[in-house]
């Protein structure tokens, strides 16, 4: 198995996860569980596919991605009652699948164009993408509207990589500092409550207001 493999394999499993931690919130069922573990697992790998024009999408043409979520859903519906702290293990296992999808996505993305511009967005719409569809149906506050910088890590994460890769530095260490970076910044904002000014000027007007 080749190294991205992994990652693009390990990815999914954390995303499907959090899918499924998200759905013992919920109190769902076991097809609830399913289907939150394949929506977020496979979610941003998809959106990549669409982009990028790679049709069928992965997980049509490789069904072991479907398996894997189905097992972890499984895993979780058994087992997520055991951590007291569901929210807290979703956000941190949110980050590490972000780190590794960003650099797959990243590297993904540079395969089919060989544009690192184009790379650096796949890398990041892969790792956000299967987060923020979790968060929608299950109504839960969007990884987006939290103050922690969030998108930013898979960006920082696909770029380092990116820059790495352009100086034909081995796949391996290239992958490596791509997910560390972005683990630096995510879990940083997580620990250390990073984030960034935020707009405080006088919000625009309402559009009944100007009619």
């Amino acid at each position: 198995m080749s190294l991205l493999s992994f990652l693009d394999y390990v990815g999914v499993a954390l995303f499907a996860a959090t899918g499924g931690l998200s759905a013992s919130r919920k109190q769902l069922d076991l097809i609830g569980f399913l289907f939150f573990a394949a929506v977020t697992g496979i979610g941003g790998g998809t959106l990549r596919d669409i982009i990028l024009g790679r049709v069928p999408v992965f997980w049509v043409v490789n069904p072991t991605y479907i398996i894997i979520c189905a097992v972890v859903g499984v895993l979780v519906f058994f087992t997520a009652h055991l951590f007291e702290s569901r929210y807290r293990l979703l956000i941190w296992l949110d980050a590490v699948g972000l780190s590794a999808y960003c650099v797959m996505g990243a590297a993904k993305g540079m395969a089919a164009t060989g544009s690192p511009t184009v790379a650096i967005v796949t890398g990041a719409l892969t790792a956000t993408f299967g987060g923020i569809l979790r968060d929608l149906l299950a109504n839960e506050p969007s990884v987006l509207l939290r103050p922690e910088i969030y998108v930013t890590a898979a960006l920082v994460g696909a770029s380092v990589f990116t820059a790495a890769n352009e100086t034909m530095m081995p796949l391996y260490a290239s992958a490596a500092i791509g997910v560390a970076a972005a683990f630096a910044v995510r879990g940083g904002a997580l620990w250390f409550g990073w984030t960034f000014p935020t707009y405080h000027h006088r919000p625009g007007r309402h559009p009944d207001d100007v009619m």
